[in-house]
């Protein structure tokens, strides 16, 4: 592997002053200028980058830790014209030192599998995005809409049997970032979970938690129900299943991702309850 030209400056925690140039470094790399979603992951994760010697960052990655046992990397990119000069190795060294013994994960895209391979990243799926104009089929609505002060404690509890991990910190924002957040509920008790939320000119359905299938298919419907716009929903391991239900309702194949997990550690919690990402920088 080579090395990181020394030209670059050390590796540097990112904050929210950094965020204009996390915007540049992301159109550079053909990603859209997403605002909101590089504000949250700032302030919920840990931002790392390396400035460029011309100005702005060269490169990011984002590291958000799920209490001490899981930590998601995401937002990992390097600016189109540092390429092949050794950053990446560099960033992603440095943050899975960062994570220290937590069980680290990915969604890698061709491009990226090989460094992260190198690293000592395994494929244990593969993550499909799902894109397109959503027909409920007539479908009646069957979820209803979560409330914070009532519901986010049970959320939270489901959440954490499925990932095996904390994420409460996140769960108490997603209320406040999402268009929608609702559950499914069977004799009182929430059965699954799931929000949507704006992703440039489409709605992004997730998370997705359910017990079974019946009730992913019931959340996505009423989350994607009103939208006006294509809807974007990555589907995890585990549950091809419902793809064929995806295609026919509207959603085609966008693309694939390769879902990693760092030195073939097994994953904490019942993922086979996790339908569908957050995104793809949060797993």
């Amino acid at each position: 592997m080579k090395p990181a030209d020394p030209s670059f400056p050390p590796v540097r925690r990112l904050g929210l002053g950094d965020l204009p140039h996390c915007l540049d470094l992301a159109q550079d790399r053909s990603w859209p200028r997403e605002e909101r979603k590089w504000r949250l992951l700032l302030e919920n994760g840990e931002g790392f980058g390396a400035d460029a010697p011309d100005g702005g960052l060269a490169g990011t990655v984002v590291l958000t830790r799920y209490g001490t046992t899981a930590a998601a990397v995401g937002m990992m990119l390097v600016a189109s014209r540092y390429s092949g000069r050794g950053l990446g190795h560099r960033l992603l060294t440095h943050v899975l030192a960062e994570a220290a013994d937590a069980t680290v994960f990915l969604c890698a895209t061709e491009y990226g599998r090989p460094l992260y391979e190198k690293l000592g990243f395994e494929t244990a799926g593969v993550v499909e995005a799902r894109v397109g104009h959503f027909d409920t089929g007539g479908d009646p609505n069957t979820t209803r809409l979560a409330e914070p002060g009532r519901d986010l404690a049970a959320l939270c509890a489901l959440d954490a049997e499925v990932f095996g991990a904390d994420r409460s910190h996140l769960l108490a924002r997603l209320f406040a970032f999402a268009e929608q957040v609702r559950v499914a509920e069977r004799d009182g008790e929430i059965t699954g979970y799931g929000a949507a939320w704006p992703s440039g000119d489409k709605l992004f359905v997730g998370p997705i938690v359910a017990e079974d299938d019946a009730i992913a298919r019931a959340l996505v419907t009423d989350l994607a129900r009103d939208a006006d716009v294509r809807i974007r929903i990555d589907l995890h391991p585990r549950h091809e299943e419902l793809i064929p239900w995806l295609a026919g309702r509207g959603l085609a194949r966008a693309s694939t991702t390769s879902f990693m997990v760092h030195g073939g550690r097994v994953l904490p919690g019942d993922r086979s309850r996790l339908v569908a990402s957050f995104m793809s920088a949060l797993g």
